[in-house]
């Protein structure tokens, strides 16, 4: 087998902490991070010939957790609900803020979910 396959054939047998594990390892290995493309990918709509009405008409969102608040019991609670992540994951990702915590929402989705988070005393900002 080439490499290639070996990895893969490992990649294969992970967990998912293990993946996620391994995500972090390679973004601190090489100094990029998994979130890059998807910014990327959406200045060139905000920054169009239309300006501010392509940023008006952005499909998709990334909401950001900004600071956890007083209440991070409540604030894990809700991540966890938004994300399906166990408690652990949805600690881990709480506590490390300003952490992005669903990319690639909807409008809707993100309105609700930011409307959810700051009810339980989080700060959030939709990019």
């Amino acid at each position: 087998m080439s490499k290639v396959e070996d990895v893969l054939e490992v990649i294969k047998g992970m967990t998912l902490i293990e993946l996620r594990d391994l995500n972090k390892a390679i973004e601190e290995e090489f100094g990029v991070t998994a979130a890059a493309p998807v910014a990327m990918a959406a200045a060139p709509a905000a920054g169009g010939d239309a300006g501010g009405a392509a940023a008006e008409e952005q499909d998709s969102f990334t909401i950001v957790l900004s600071d956890f608040g007083a209440n991070k019991i409540g604030v894990i609670k809700v991540v966890r609900e938004l994300t399906n992540l166990g408690l652990k994951e949805a600690k881990d990702l709480v506590e490390g803020a300003p952490k992005p915590i669903k990319e690639g929402a909807t409008k809707d989705e993100a309105e609700k979910a930011k409307a959810a988070l700051e009810e339980a005393g989080a700060k959030v900002e939709l990019k």
